[in-house]
């Protein structure tokens, strides 16, 4: 059968249904775009909107996944929230209109904007009471890859987000044939509320991968020892897991059969982003390598990989160039090994390909805990409290030693070049961050003049998480103060034993990857590998009050969260 002839701008997935129209966008398979209304189904996939004009509704409805029922909140009454695509240069106008029987929010994602139009209630606007709408007003001043999801309660993990799209105004600097858009995310039937009471109870309560160890996990009595101390098993990567979790591809399960239609020898961009609340993802596509051209909406050089990681709310834009084979598995298998979410790239409508089983659950290890075998010494045994003993004098006096703090490491030191837990030792190529380079220069290459560091601190069983052992609830008032069009370099130290997805509101940074400075990449989400430190550097040149946050959803919302004050032109002085 022959695929439907559309324009490269059109060609994109938004329901994935397997179909003989699966390649044309939703709007086009006649689904109609409405006000969700309390009660209505909600369904998977995404329509299309755009032009200067862009009405959404947000409301509430019963999910069905994979037969799992659930709650959820939708936009437009789908999930995820209908596709939102603008054009570099123009003007847009987005009536929000809240259908819930309580506040909500819409925080757009890496978009450069006024900071009262940012969307995060209590920092930058006061929230969208229910039967209200909220206007946001902006110019579109960028082009690329991005999302937009709630910055109310957690209402993000019941579907409350969607992609974003912006057309650049003059050429794309990659060329392709047709492209799709592939959004992460997770279904549980599970209120979030009661998932984060239960993560406070015992944040061990969704991993079940906690076992005793066996000859799959060979560790050395020493090492058993020391985890033991800590009350925390090596395999404890994910707070909450495939135990509840279904995980999604446009909102839609492993076994529902989204589908990506392709013609051989044509290039593809496939847009990915991490819409997901908890979850890290390791993308692969077996028997085909991607080509990463962008990272959070921002271009790079092109390089080549096999595999890479995304963590919760970063985007990357890959080119693939499928060959003659039938189908090809789009894998998307979480850092903890505890489910994956799944896509097909298929020739014909129903073409398959294998889908490889999960591979073994990853371990953490010594590293990150921010030591190394050889630096253990005779108090290595002794575990994390000695670590505490001695190690917490290292700590600069900003930081706050109190319950918040239940762990610190003892070196730790930078891995941009780490490509995360679990990728490692694979035999193919897997990206890390010293392996981007911005594409375009950077316009501002100063010297930073100060450097600012912070520590990402946290207590696992009481999952109290913040940065420099202060909760947001103590420091809402106490912002980060940058001076107008200050050079920056903040230097993130992780004192905690799990990685952090760092995102910062209004503005992007340059990661300090080994880069010159000109093509250092530019990103708006870091990843704080355990045990580790990340250096970027900021010019704050966009005045307001911004977020800056772990976007883990339940470490934010446990704390991990501050303000950013950037003064205006002549503020303050």
């Amino acid at each position: 059968m022959a695929l439907p002839v559309l324009s490269r701008r059109r060609l994109m997935l938004g329901a994935g249904a397997a179909s003989a129209f699966a390649a044309m966008p939703a709007w086009a398979q006649g689904h109609s775009v409405h006000r969700q209304r309390g009660g209505a189904p909600i369904k998977a996939g995404f329509d299309e909107v755009g032009g200067p004009v862009i009405d959404l509704a947000v409301g509430h409805g019963p999910r069905v996944v994979q037969g799992r029922k659930g709650h959820g909140i939708a936009v437009n009454g789908s999930v995820p929230g209908p596709l939102v695509r603008l054009q570099e240069g123009q003007d847009v106008q987005l009536n929000v209109t809240n259908n819930l029987g309580q506040d909500t929010s819409i925080h757009w994602h890496g978009l450069l904007l006024p900071f009262h139009m940012d969307g995060v209630p209590g920092i930058s606007f006061p929230g969208i009471r229910p039967g209200q709408t909220f206007t946001y007003e902006f110019p579109v001043r960028q082009a690329g890859t991005y999302w937009y999801h709630s910055h109310s309660g957690l209402q993000e993990q019941q579907g409350h987000y969607g992609p974003l799209i912006i057309d650049p105004a003059g050429d794309e600097p990659a060329e392709y044939d047709r492209e799709y858009i592939l959004l992460l995310s997770e279904f549980t039937p599970l209120s979030p509320h009661f998932i984060m009471d239960r993560l406070r109870k015992g944040e061990g309560y969704f991993n079940y991968q906690q076992t005793s160890w066996t000859d799959d996990y060979p560790l050395t009595a020493e090492e058993r020892q020391m985890w033991g101390e800590m009350r925390m098993p090596a395999t404890d990567i994910a707070d909450v897991t495939g135990s509840t979790y279904t995980y999604l591809a446009n909102g839609r399960g492993p076994k529902e059969g989204l589908e990506f239609l392709f013609r051989p020898g044509e290039r593809i961009r496939l847009r990915i982003i991490n819409g997901s609340a908890m979850t890290f993802f390791n993308i692969r596509i077996p028997g085909l390598p991607m080509t990463v051209i962008a990272a959070d909406g921002q271009n790079v050089r092109p390089v080549e990989v096999d595999e890479f990681q995304i963590g919760t709310a970063e985007t990357y834009d890959v080119i693939i160039t499928p060959g003659t084979t039938d189908a090809y598995a789009i894998i998307a298998e979480c850092m903890d090994r505890s489910g994956m979410a799944l896509a097909m790239l298929a020739s014909r409508p129903g073409a398959r390909a294998p889908v490889p089983a999960l591979r073994k659950p990853p371990l953490l290890d010594m590293g990150d805990m921010g030591m190394n075998h050889g630096d253990m010494g005779d108090e290595g045994a002794h575990g994390m409290a000695g670590m505490k003993m001695r190690d917490t004098l290292l700590l600069p006096p900003d930081v706050k030693i109190g319950p918040g703090i239940d762990m610190v490491s003892m070196a730790p030191v930078d891995k941009l070049g780490d490509p995360g837990l679990g990728l490692r030792d694979v035999d193919h190529r897997v990206l890390n961050y010293r392996m981007l380079s911005a594409l375009e220069p950077n316009r501002d290459t100063r010297n930073p003049s100060r450097l600012l560091e912070l520590h990402l601190t946290g207590n696992m069983e009481r999952y109290m998480w913040s940065f420099d052992g202060r909760m947001y609830s103590a420091v809402s008032d106490v912002p980060i103060r940058f001076a107008w069009n200050e050079r920056v370099r903040v230097k993130l130290v992780n004192n905690t034993m799990m990685a952090h997805p760092i995102h910062l509101h209004g503005m992007f940074f340059e990661l300090v990857n080994g880069e010159t400075s000109a093509h250092q990449p530019r990103k708006n989400v870091v990843i704080v590998q355990p045990g580790a430190s990340a250096q970027f550097d900021i010019t704050a040149n966009e005045p307001g009050d911004w977020a800056f946050h772990c976007h883990l959803l339940y470490h934010m919302h446990g704390g991990m969260m501050q303000t950013v004050t950037v003064m205006g032109p002549g503020e303050g002085e």
